[in-house]
């Protein structure tokens, strides 16, 4: 399923991928045009995301991601961004973010926050803070083999041949380090501005960190396993969570 979704998401975003690209290198490019492109390189992806991944039509879940989702993008400083929310069926732990918003969140990662909305809030903020960074829209358009595409005349295949390459993977494993660990601060900082409680991050990583250790087997999945390890980023979040504190 991964070739196929990947080979059509690169043959549909090809032309808008490579447009990205040239107003990503462009210093005349205005905040407002790249939001607006990050967005349609993003709404191209997902609609390909929702023809080969399977939805979660659970309204219950649906019903929980909007609420919270919502508050979070209430709390986003820039108000020309919009943000999506979409549970989709997995049996791992998994969440991705593409570039204009779209965010998509598995059922077990849902499941692994027992209910607790103040622990989904960090979840959907941190993938909502890859986008806000500028990580989401940066590892698509600066991968080499996008930044060949970009830059040659339209090869029909070209960017599809890298999408299908990857694979689905691509999407769901960390980003570099520096950005994960961005990503967290970013989270955690948009669920306090939105009413979640801050600590609910480190509540959450402390219970992944014990159930990675524990004698019963358990598969936390790729997209866990491929961040920063539970301590460093329970770290990280202490350390920022102290110097918000102190600023006040």
């Amino acid at each position: 399923m991964a070739g196929n979704l990947f080979y059509n998401l690169g043959r549909k975003a090809g032309p808008t991928v490579r447009k990205a690209r040239w107003l990503w290198g462009s210093l005349t490019a205005t905040e407002g045009e790249m939001i607006r492109l990050e967005h349609d390189v993003g709404l191209d992806l997902s609609r390909e995301v929702r023809e080969q991944v399977p939805p979660d039509d659970d309204p219950a879940i649906g019903e929980v991601l909007g609420n919270v989702g919502s508050r979070l993008a209430g709390a986003v400083a820039n108000k020309r961004r919009s943000f999506h929310f979409e549970a989709f069926s997995a049996t791992e732990p998994n969440a991705f973010a593409l570039p204009g918003g779209f965010v998509f969140v598995s059922r077990p990662i849902i499941d692994l926050c027992r209910g607790g909305r103040d622990e989904l809030a960090f979840v959907l903020g941190h993938e909502m803070g890859h986008i806000i960074s500028g990580h989401a829209i940066e590892r698509i358009v600066t991968n080499s083999a996008v930044s060949v595409a970009s830059r040659a005349a339209p090869v029909k295949g070209l960017l599809g041949g890298w999408l299908r390459q990857v694979g689905v993977q691509f999407l769901e494993t960390a980003y570099s380090r520096d950005h994960e660990l961005d990503a967290d601060r970013l989270g955690v900082r948009l669920a306090a501005a939105a009413g979640y409680d801050p600590q609910a991050s480190i509540r959450l990583l402390e219970r992944l960190a014990e159930l990675k250790t524990s004698a019963g087997p358990l598969d936390l999945g790729e997209y866990l396993s491929t961040h920063p390890t539970f301590d460093l980023r329970i770290r990280n979040i202490r350390q920022f969570l102290r110097r918000r504190q102190a600023s006040r």
